[in-house]
């Protein structure tokens, strides 16, 4: 495995001349910092975030027993983008959402993309993700992902130079845009020198950009003289992501509502307020597909509201992101994204794929089983950082465990190249030192599709380890794009 990309150091070492462009500033500014400085400002985070309530429900953790609820370490030093850098990898990012958008709608209307053999037909008729429900339905402007969140890690290539590539969608509830916003609101209250310094494009703008986009997908006829009644469904405070459901509520200035608080009448969604029921035209649910509608899916589920798929498939009520879209971020879909772009677009992807074993394929399969001590191999259906084999950091017997999982079900697993993710500095207890990140900017797709710059920028805070996500112990990071 070639050595990590640094973020910050071209090859070379730490001799200043060798900091990247992009990030001589702050690097100056950085050697500057005494130790007790930096430290004293980790503590202060860390206590704001306490107080704020800045925490992640872990489930089933080994340490603490169901539900208990982790600050989520936040990092220091930044991760910087040169403005030239975030303009490919936008235009890359509305091109992916763009044709999975369109590989939703086809999937539920005329399939072509199937006929045509582009993607293989039992692939997605016998996915658990796939909706049958959905089958003919229009839903408003053909948007069935508004809010997507794109996973991008960078490789490094044999000349030093380092390549993005796209390791994962998040189309179905994408979380972590709030830590977004409270990081940079984070820096800005311990670092006010620095954004006089550098010109970081700004990120505050997003709850108004997503109130925005899902006002812009509010079905015809909307309740409320013209201005849609937006709401945000919340499983309830005991899931992972409660912070996050209640702080966009807040700052779109927008009810959270659980499914007890809504009810369906005549083919209508309603919330009970104090004031009698008001009707409802979009909804922003943070629930999976299961929990929805206890009429049509889960029976038992008691976090949705009966009879609301009725009135979604009428046409009176918006849900966003849309039943259904699950299956296009399934990890068995995601090999074929790229062919999506060209039989849609008729456009090369700007954003590769990391390259993709697909384990219910004989060859593959084959090749994956010779070489599971040097691959990542994730379960299709598997998220944070679960359910998967890192070859390289494994034991013998980890491998051997897995390998039968593997022959067992190779339908249920993909394998890629260990890729050594980029480091970026990072503030630890030992001092400053590298640490693997990757990226997840958040997509809107209404009117238009935007972004704002940057993303949530994650951090394996162990030494060596390349899973990022929070559940794993992974933390965040600011993160700047600079304009010019």
């Amino acid at each position: 495995m070639r050595p990590s990309f640094d973020e910050m150091q071209a090859p070379g070492g730490a001799d200043p001349t060798t900091t990247r462009e992009h990030y001589r500033s702050y690097a100056q500014w950085l050697a500057e910092q005494p130790e007790a400085t930096m430290r004293a400002r980790r503590e202060e985070a860390e206590l704001i975030f306490r107080r704020v309530g800045i925490t992640f429900a872990v489930y089933g953790d080994k340490d603490g027993g169901e539900g208990t609820e982790r600050l989520i370490p936040f990092d220091l030093i930044p991760r910087v983008i040169p403005a030239h850098e975030w303009r490919e990898m936008e235009r890359g990012l509305r091109q992916r959402v763009t044709a999975l958008n369109r590989f939703i709608e086809d999937v539920y209307h005329g399939q072509e993309i199937l006929k045509a053999g582009v993607v293989p037909a039992e692939q997605i008729l016998g996915n658990a993700q796939f909706r049958p429900q959905m089958m003919g339905v229009d839903v408003p402007r053909g948007i069935y992902s508004h809010i997507a969140g794109v996973d991008i890690v960078r490789a490094a290539n044999a000349d030093g130079t380092g390549s993005y590539y796209v390791l994962e969608d998040n189309l179905r509830v994408p979380s972590g845009v709030s830590y977004m916003l409270e990081n940079r609101k984070m820096m800005m209250r311990l670092f006010p020198e620095l954004f006089a310094r550098h010109r970081i494009a700004p990120v505050a703008h997003y709850p108004d950009l997503l109130l925005e986009t899902l006002r812009s997908v509010a079905p015809q006829g909307i309740s409320n003289a013209g201005e849609p009644t937006v709401v945000v469904l919340t499983p309830g405070m005991y899931n992972s992501a409660y912070f996050e459901h209640a702080f966009l509520a807040q700052q779109m200035g927008v009810e959270l509502v659980e499914g007890q608080d809504l009810f369906v009448k005549d083919g209508f969604v309603f919330m009970r307020t104090t004031r009698g029921p008001k009707r409802v035209d979009v909804i922003y649910r943070r629930l999976d597909d299961d929990f929805l509608d206890p009429s049509v899916f889960r029976a038992d589920s008691q976090l949705g509201c009966a009879g609301l798929v009725e009135a979604y498939k009428a046409g009176n009520v918006t849900l966003s992101n849309a039943i259904g879209t699950g299956i296009a971020d399934d990890k068995s879909i995601y090999p074929y994204v790229p062919r999506m772009i060209e039989f849609y677009l008729g456009e090369k992807p700007i954003l590769n794929n990391v390259p993709t074993h697909i384990c219910r394929e004989p060859e593959a399969l084959a090749y994956v089983l010779d070489h599971l001590p040097e691959l990542v191999v994730k379960e299709v259906h598997g998220a944070g950082g679960y359910g998967m084999l890192v070859g390289p950091a494994a034991t013998r017997q980890e491998i051997a465990d897995f390998r039968a999982q593997l022959l067992a079900r190779p339908d249920n697993y993909i394998a890629q190249p260990t890729l050594s993710l980029s480091t970026c500095p990072t503030y630890v207890e030992s001092g400053i030192a590298p640490r693997h990140i990757d990226l997840r900017p958040f997509v809107l797709s209404g009117t238009t599709v935007q972004t704002v710059p940057g993303g949530l920028t994650r951090v394996a805070l162990k030494e060596g380890s390349l899973v990022v996500n929070s559940s794993q112990g992974g933390g965040t990071k600011d993160t700047w794009v600079l304009e010019g």
